[in-house]
């Protein structure tokens, strides 16, 4: 029979207790996109593949505008003068475009993730 010391055992217990606890979730990349004369800026988002993002989106118009975007799977209305929050899953790398639903002519803008 094997006798370990209380401070070998108490070792052991915290280290399978340490090995129990889930993964933290990875911190999001933290995006600004502005929303002004019906067009984005920046309309060329950089961000890192792999890793969720969070775009916060400022609408400076007076009118409602929405981010919408099938390539990354979502639609964001954001009332003029609002504020809106987008997202996105850790994406691969590529380009993934997106516009403004109620004037797409001007809102355009892609998301390259690398």
């Amino acid at each position: 029979m094997i006798r370990l010391s209380g401070a070998v055992m108490a070792a052991a217990v915290l280290s399978l207790s340490l090995s129990a606890l889930p993964a933290r979730a990875e911190e999001p990349t933290a995006v600004e996109l502005t929303i002004k004369d019906h067009k984005f800026t920046p309309a060329e988002i950089h961000v890192p593949a792999g890793k969720p993002t969070v775009i916060t989106i400022h609408n400076q118009d007076t009118t409602a505008e929405e981010f919408d975007s099938s390539a990354l799977k979502v639609e964001k209305v954001v009332a003029g003068g609002g504020t809106g929050t987008v997202r996105l899953r850790p994406l691969g790398a590529g380009k993934y475009p997106f516009s403004g639903e109620y004037h797409a002519d001007t809102a355009k803008g892609v998301v390259i993730a690398e």
